[in-house]
């Protein structure tokens, strides 16, 4: 069988621990921040994901952008080169452009490589979501299952990948046309936190609201409650916008119920918490559905 590489982006919210382990390829996406531009690298080379927080709380704009077509070429062929097929696990097309733009390039190279395999899978997913999507990939892989498997695994288990948000600063979502500004001003004066979540077409969407962080916290849980398939069995990952004590009282909740196989908790990167802001705290694990 000839050997694949997995690919994903630094959406995927991923340590680099847990990236390498998985043997993962992982493509910076970029972030502008304050017009100076940053690759959102996984071990915070370029900006660490404290200094990044640090800025965004003192007023800082952040914007993003899609991976480019260059980009994604020279990483590809660098795969391509080596005689091995390619599996990229890409950003929610419901978010971002990024998955798109990956199918352009593989249709190129498919013409300039015509023994090589690249697939390219809308993940539907975002932060930890698609980072976990990609680290059960990358452990079907492991057990020596072919690209078309480990591909159909993905794309069948995509829609049962859970994504449950909330946020404590509404004016970042304000920001990025998420919710309106009277909402944002009125949420502020009244403590309401809005939860939310990523839907089948991989769009963030405002589906509640609760009166107060602890409330907006059992509400995550409460959705993993409802909708977790055998949780005592599954890898359950935690992301939070620089709030990880907020985190750590999330995964003694779960712990405590659900006992699961492991939890890993991890930040929010710059790219998604350029949208999501301070503050924002998410679950997710493989459900009975979105």
């Amino acid at each position: 069988m000839k050997d694949y590489v997995i690919i994903t982006d630094s959406c995927c919210d991923l340590t680099e621990e847990l990236s390498r382990d998985a043997e993962l390829t992982v493509i910076p996406m970029v972030l502008t921040l304050d017009n100076k531009e940053y690759r959102n690298y996984l071990d915070g080379r370029e900006i660490s994901v404290s200094d990044f927080y640090a800025r965004l709380r003192a007023g800082e704009n952040a914007s993003t952008a899609a991976i480019n077509m260059d980009v994604f070429t020279t990483v590809f062929e660098d795969v391509l080169k080596q005689d091995k097929d390619v599996l990229y696990l890409g950003f929610s097309s419901g978010l971002s452009s990024t998955y798109h733009v990956s199918t352009l390039v593989a249709e190129e190279l498919s013409q300039k490589y015509p023994g090589s395999k690249i697939y390219c899978v809308d993940t539907l997913a975002a932060s930890m979501g698609e980072g976990l999507l990609a680290y059960l990939a990358a452990k079907e892989k492991q057990k020596g299952k072919t690209i078309e498997e480990v591909r159909d695994f993905v794309e069948n288990n995509k829609l049962h990948l859970c994504h449950w948000f909330t946020v404590d600063d509404l004016n970042h979502l304000k920001r990025g046309g998420r919710v309106s500004a009277t909402t944002a001003l009125v949420g502020s004066l009244l403590n309401i936190k809005p939860i939310l979540h990523v839907d089948n077409e991989g769009h963030l969407i405002n589906v509640g609201k609760v009166r107060g962080r602890k409330a907006s916290i059992e509400e995550l849980f409460n959705h993993m409650k409802k909708s977790a398939i055998n949780p005592h069995e599954q890898t359950v990952f935690i992301s939070h916008g620089d709030c990880k004590e907020d985190a750590l009282a999330l995964e003694k909740a779960v712990e405590k119920e659900f006992h699961p196989k492991e939890i890993k908790i991890n930040t929010i990167g710059p790219v998604i918490g350029a949208h999501s802001g301070p503050g924002t705290l998410a679950i997710f694990f493989l459900g009975t559905n979105r």
